[in-house]
Formats: C-alpha cells, structure tokens, sequence
C-alpha cells in the first residue's frame, strides 16, 4: 500500500472539562429563550388575557380577517358574532385575532 494508517501516539492527553464542552449548548439555549420562547409566551399571555376580556358590544377580527361585532358571550369558549344585519355565527374564542372595544361617545366640549 502506498499509504500507511496513522496511529495516535501513546501520549497522555489531558481530559477537557465537561463545562467547557456543555457550554456552547447552554450559550445557545440561552439565546434562544430570550429571543424566541419568552416573546411567544408573553405574547401568549396577551392574547390569552385579551380573548377573556371579550364583552358584548366588542367589534373583534377573526383570524380568517372578519370584522364583526359581538352580541352575546356563551358558555365555555364560544361567542356569537353578527356580521351583518341578520348575520350571526357562532365563532371560537381562540380563533379571535383582535379585539377592538367599542368606541367610546364623543365628549361635548361646549
């Protein structure tokens, strides 16, 4: 054979520290809590809280992009949601994108 297997040397190599090899993998981890999985909880968290504020007389968007407004809060996790004159569909909590409160009368400033 024209190339010869290499064989280590018989010397004694120092062990590395099992911290300086974990702590690429804890640098990495820590990263990625701070700039992926804590915004999606908090933002979690929002939604959650803005989904059970919802109260008749809300206008809401769908996630489908639907805007319509809110005539009753039912049990559980649904409400209805008039779309149109005569249009009501009963719509998921969940599925509820945005909420937007009714607006507020004009105050008389005369």
């Amino acid at each position: 054979m024209l190339i010869s297997p290499a064989f280590a040397q018989a010397g004694e190599a120092a062990a590395p520290n099992a911290f300086i090899q974990l702590a690429p993998l804890i640098f990495i981890f820590v990263i990625f809590y701070f700039l992926l999985i804590r915004p999606q909880m908090t933002a979690r968290k929002k939604h959650q809280q803005m989904v059970s504020n919802v109260r008749r007389g809300d206008t809401v968007v769908t996630a489908g992009g639907i805007v319509g407004k809110v005539t009753k809060v039912l049990e559980g996790d649904e409400v209805m949601v008039e779309l149109a004159d005569n249009v009501t569909v009963k719509v998921i909590k969940t599925t509820l994108s945005d909420v937007r409160n009714k607006p507020e009368p004009a105050a008389n400033d005369s």
